[in-house]
């Protein structure tokens, strides 16, 4: 079996070095590029096509959010895990839009950040343990005063709002599904109106209480 191929981005090079040791310690991964800043990291990346790219959110010259943004629309195909510290869903909402895959905090154990690019590549979207709880009860607090209880969803608004959950963009949905972008954007509105949702975050939260974060 091929090795997960993985690259890191973090202004700290007592970081990198760690990343990567980490990384190259495990019998399914490899390292294959790092870089101190986020300009760097997109230069890099669009030659590499790393599997996944693991992102500091706060680095010189272009930070994380805006190196994914850029590498995104690139590269869709790579896989994007970024390192933070903020726990608020602030910081969540923008790395969503970005089309980042996973949300890991760096005062977490270095197997939840190993957790995250497994996921990731996989397809799935990963957030960390230690505020998935919160995302979690912010979207119940918020559901809790929404009043009657939403419609149902149909299987294919489902199945569209999974994919949207783990990750994956209107047009990639389309070609997975066999299906129009057109129609895809269709689902996704109805069945946000059903759920009552107003954005990506809301999607998220939802698939978390679902339990749809937990497949692959």
């Amino acid at each position: 079996m091929s090795k997960l191929r993985v690259f890191f981005a973090d202004d700290h090079e007592l970081v990198r070095e760690g990343l990567r040791a980490l990384v190259d310690s495990q019998p399914d991964m490899e390292c294959v590029g790092e870089a101190a800043d986020g300009r760097a990291a997109f230069e890099l990346v669009r030659k590499i096509e790393p599997d996944v790219a693991v992102l500091d959110v706060s680095m010189p010259g272009l930070n994380g959010l805006e190196a994914a943004k850029k590498i995104k629309e690139c590269c869709p195909g790579v896989r994007i895990v970024t390192l933070t510290r903020h726990t608020d869903d602030g910081y969540l909402q923008q790395l969503l839009k970005a089309g980042v895959s996973g949300y890991v905090l760096k005062q977490s154990a270095s197997a939840v950040l190993l957790t995250a690019v497994r996921a990731v590549a996989a397809g799935n979207l990963f957030l960390d343990p230690a505020i998935t709880g919160k995302v979690v009860g912010s979207y119940v607090g918020k559901a809790a005063g929404r009043g009657p209880r939403p419609q149902e969803l149909s299987g294919r608004e489902e199945e569209v709002l999974r994919m949207i959950a783990w990750g994956y963009s209107n047009k990639e949905i389309a070609a997975r599904l066999d299906l129009s972008v057109k129609t895809v954007e269709a689902h996704k509105a109805n069945a946000m109106r059903k759920l009552d949702m107003r954005s990506r975050i809301d999607i998220v939260r939802f698939a978390i209480l679902q339990g749809w974060m937990r497949e692959t």
